[in-house]
C-alpha cells in the first residue's frame, strides 16, 4: 500500500509495453489482411484468453468465468468487501477484424493493473478486468451477447441456443473450448465499469482528430422483408408488363440509403 504522500501521485503507463502486448495478442489468430481472426468461442479466442491469463497470473491476480464464459480477473483492494471497479471489453473479432477493436479495452485494463503492480499501489476497492463473450456477434448473433446476457438484457435461451453457420450452438462451443464457468450470470456486482474502445472507423483519420468522445451508439433494428413478383416468359413479355421483385427491392434499398 502506498504512503499517504504518494497516494495521489499521477502514474504513467508503459506505452511500449502496452503496444508490445497488443502486437503479441495479434499473433493469436492472425488474419490474411494483417489483422486478427479470433471468432467468438473458437480455439483462437480461447488461446487469446489463455495468453491474457498468463499475463495477469504473473501479477498475482485471480480469475473466474461465469456460465456464459465471461471472464472476470480480480486484483485485490484494501477492502475486498466493496464492489469492484471494472475495466474491460472483448477479445473476439470479426472474420477479418482489426488488432485493436475491443482488444485495446482489455489490454489497456491489463496495463492499468501492471502499472499499479509496478508502483505497489493498492486501491481501496478491488479492480476487475472483464472479457465479455461474443461481443462482435460475427459468429453467433446477436452482438454484445456476453454482456447482454450478464446484464439480463438478453434472454439466456437466446444466448445459449444461438447457432453459427455450421449449426454449432453457443452452449456447444463453450463446452468444446472449455470456456463455460460456474459463476452465476449477473455476478459479481460492480461498482462502476469503464471501457476504452477503438471501433476502427475512418472518421477520426479523415478529420485528422486524435480522439473522439462517444455521445451515442449505433442503434440496430432487424427486419425480414419479402418482395413478391410475377413469373413470366422472358421472350414475349415486354419489360413494361413485368412485375420484377428485384427491381422493387432495388428501389426500396436506394430510397432507404438516400434518407
Amino acid at each position: 500500500m502506498p504512503s499517504p504522500s504518494s497516494a495521489h501521485t499521477p502514474l504513467d503507463i508503459d506505452a511500449e509495453r502496452l503496444w508490445s502486448s497488443l502486437m503479441d495478442m495479434a499473433k493469436v489468430g492472425p488474419s490474411p489482411n494483417g489483422g486478427s481472426r479470433r471468432l467468438a468461442i473458437s480455439d483462437e479466442d480461447a488461446a487469446g484468453r489463455r495468453l491474457l491469463l498468463d499475463w495477469v497470473e504473473a501479477l498475482g491476480c485471480t480469475w473466474h468465468r461465469d456460465e456464459a464464459g465471461n471472464l472476470f480477473i480480480l486484483r485485490s483492494g484494501q477492502d475486498n468487501s466493496l464492489a469492484p471497479v471494472a475495466i474491460g471489453s472483448h477479445l473476439d473479432t470479426q472474420p477479418l477484424g482489426g488488432r485493436f477493436d475491443g482488444v485495446l479495452g482489455v489490454l489497456g485494463g491489463l496495463e492499468t493493473l501492471r502499472t499499479l503492480h509496478d508502483h505497489q499501489v493498492t486501491t481501496l476497492r478491488p479492480l476487475t478486468l472483464v472479457v465479455w463473450t461474443n461481443e462482435e456477434g460475427s459468429r453467433f448473433s446477436p452482438a454484445m451477447a456476453g454482456s447482454g446476457v450478464w446484464s439480463g438484457r438478453l434472454a439466456q435461451d437466446a444466448f445459449f441456443d444461438a447457432k453459427d453457420s455450421q449449426g454449432v450452438s453457443v452452449s456447444e462451443a463453450l463446452e468444446a473450448t472449455n470456456q463455460r464457468g460456474d459463476a452465476a450470470l449477473g455476478s459479481p456486482e460492480l461498482d462502476a465499469y469503464f471501457e476504452l474502445h477503438i471501433e476502427q472507423g475512418p472518421v477520426l483519420e479523415e478529420t485528422d482528430e486524435p480522439l473522439g468522445i462517444v455521445t451515442g451508439v449505433q442503434g440496430i433494428r432487424w427486419y425480414d422483408l419479402r418482395f413478391e413478383g410475377q413469373s413470366v416468359h422472358a421472350g414475349p413479355t415486354p419489360m413494361s408488363y413485368r412485375h420484377d421483385p428485384l427491381l422493387a427491392a432495388m428501389a426500396f434499398i436506394h430510397a432507404r440509403r438516400a434518407r
